[in-house]
């Protein structure tokens, strides 16, 4: 699959946000903790976006998609899910429970992780956060990778921004300390 096809899935998905399409936002939405081919609703919103033999993992990852999106329709096309996340960091406080969460996120199994990205996805709508689904789709398709790279991307755009602040702290501090 091309990412081509990928960003067609997406861009459907964000047309029927903009058109306030509601009926098939709900019916995408249905599809949150169930397997493919549990919810028929989504089918018509899925299906056409599918090759006609799809792997399991690519038909998996189109409706974990299609329900996350209806679930929060805020889109990016920055970053992935640890800049996202780290991006809601306030407060130590807040630095903790994400960085919690964050690592369940980073080692869940493929099939589990729809509950984690739920969860992720449902924290990020709470605090207005938008989501660069083409990317979250294409990192699903590669999650099990032997090398693990889609992990360490996101490790690297979490705890990367860290190593930033770090930096300008420790600048701010050799600057006060003059």
């Amino acid at each position: 699959m091309e990412e081509t096809t990928y960003s067609r899935f997406v861009d459907y998905l964000i047309e029927l946000a903009d058109s306030k399409n509601r009926g098939a936002l709900a019916a995408l939405r249905r599809g949150l903790g169930c397997k493919p081919g549990e919810v028929p609703e989504m089918f018509p919103y899925v299906i056409p976006f599918l090759p006609e033999n799809p792997s399991k993992e690519l038909e998996n990852a189109y409706y974990l998609i299609g329900s996350l999106f209806a679930l929060h329709p805020l889109n990016t096309n920055q970053g992935n899910m640890g800049n996202h996340l780290a991006s809601c960091i306030r407060t130590e406080d807040d630095r903790a429970a994400i960085e919690r969460r964050f690592i369940v996120l980073l080692n869940s199994h493929v099939d589990d992780i729809g509950d984690s990205l739920r969860q992720s996805i449902s924290f990020l709508k709470s605090k207005e956060m938008p989501v660069n689904y083409k990317q979250l789709l294409n990192d699903l398709l590669h999650w099990s990778h032997p090398e693990h790279y889609v992990q360490r991307n996101w490790a690297r755009g979490f705890w990367g921004s860290r190593k930033e602040a770090v930096i300008a702290d420790d600048s701010a501090s050799a600057l006060n300390n003059h």
